[in-house]
């Protein structure tokens, strides 16, 4: 794969690249409360600009947020200590993440393996690093393909980005000092496809993927609620199912249906370095930007009548409506 394409900042009327060990939600004037903060993007030159004010060229306005414990934003808030200084020649990459939505309104997930080096036994959406030159929904879109055989049909989706995530890894100082900084566009792609449709074409790469599934809006509500670190957990539905239906990879090839606990997918980032199965931070800022999305275009509440509040939408995403792809790799107007 070729390099990440890097990140750069509008700050003073001109684009700057950032620093591996430089906030990123910092230098665009983020404050201590959690956010997300409005930020406009841009797409140059294979590199994505960001600026908290507008700039000709840019073609979205939207939310950028980070994890309450970000260990960049904590290390540029403390003196480091001797001899655990970040790398000075290195800058924030650029990586992009497919939301996949069927036309049964259900989100796809996918564990990664227990061997990958970079955020083991997690459920995230497919994704992975921006190519350099490569447009960013070409790069999410072959992601998809190489993580889950799904090759989606010209002309048979939509798209709209999402919000855009400051990623760590490791995603705790407790867990030792940051060796990966991403900055991560989430993208939703809306299929023509049913679920059923879908997963009848999934060939996921057990390379990178060890399960897969699909999540309805009061599951990803619910999981979206499991804000990592903060004090006060939202109140979850009754009437959510014990389990969730993902399929398991293998070791001989072939797949098997499992019962997930529910209260694997709500736990939280530990403290301490394991490679305990759980959902994204990131993941869970995305479903809730997916959900606010999707009760803004078709309100649907739960079957239960009661009403699962995904968090506030702090932000309004400054873009246009969804439009069906002609492959340019930019998004709507």
């Amino acid at each position: 794969m070729a390099a990440a394409a890097r990140v750069l900042l509008l700050l003073s009327g001109r684009p700057e690249s950032v620093s591996f060990a430089q906030s990123v939600c910092g230098l665009l004037g983020a404050g201590p409360e959690l956010g997300p903060w409005p930020t406009h993007c841009g797409l140059q030159r294979g590199q994505l600009l960001l600026s908290a004010r507008p700039f000709p060229g840019a073609w979205a306005r939207l939310p950028l947020q980070r994890p309450p414990f970000c260990p960049f934003a904590a290390l540029n808030q403390q003196p480091s200590p001797p001899g655990t200084e970040l790398p000075t020649n290195r800058g924030v990459d650029l990586g992009v993440a497919i939301v996949l939505q069927s036309s049964d309104q259900t989100v796809l997930l996918t564990r990664r393996t227990r061997t990958l080096r970079v955020s083991p036994n997690l459920w995230v959406p497919p994704g992975g690093h921006v190519e350099l030159d490569e447009e960013l929904l070409d790069g999410g879109l072959r992601e998809l393909w190489e993580e889950t055989g799904l090759q989606l049909p010209q002309g048979q989706f939509s798209w709209v980005p999402l919000g855009l995530w400051e990623s760590a890894y490791p995603p705790r100082l407790s867990w030792g000092l940051p060796r990966y900084h991403h900055v991560v566009l989430y993208l939703l792609v809306v299929s023509q496809e049913s679920q059923q449709q879908l997963q009848a074409r999934i060939q996921p790469n057990p390379s990178e993927v060890s399960a897969f599934m699909w999540l309805g809006p009061e599951v990803a509500a619910a999981i979206a609620a499991t804000e990592d670190g903060t004090d006060t957990p939202r109140h979850l539905s009754h009437d959510l199912p014990p389990s969730v239906l993902a399929v398991e990879l293998e070791h001989n090839g072939g797949a098997r249906p499992l019962a997930l606990p529910l209260s694997t997918l709500l736990q939280t980032t530990p403290t301490t370095t394991e490679g305990e199965e759980r959902v994204s931070t990131g993941t869970k800022f995305a479903l809730r930007l997916w959900l606010q999305h999707l009760s803004s275009v078709t309100p649907r509440p739960c079957a239960s009548g009661a009403h699962m509040d995904p968090g506030p939408a702090k932000e309004e995403q400054n873009v246009g409506p969804l439009t069906p792809n002609q492959g340019s790799g930019k998004p709507s107007a």
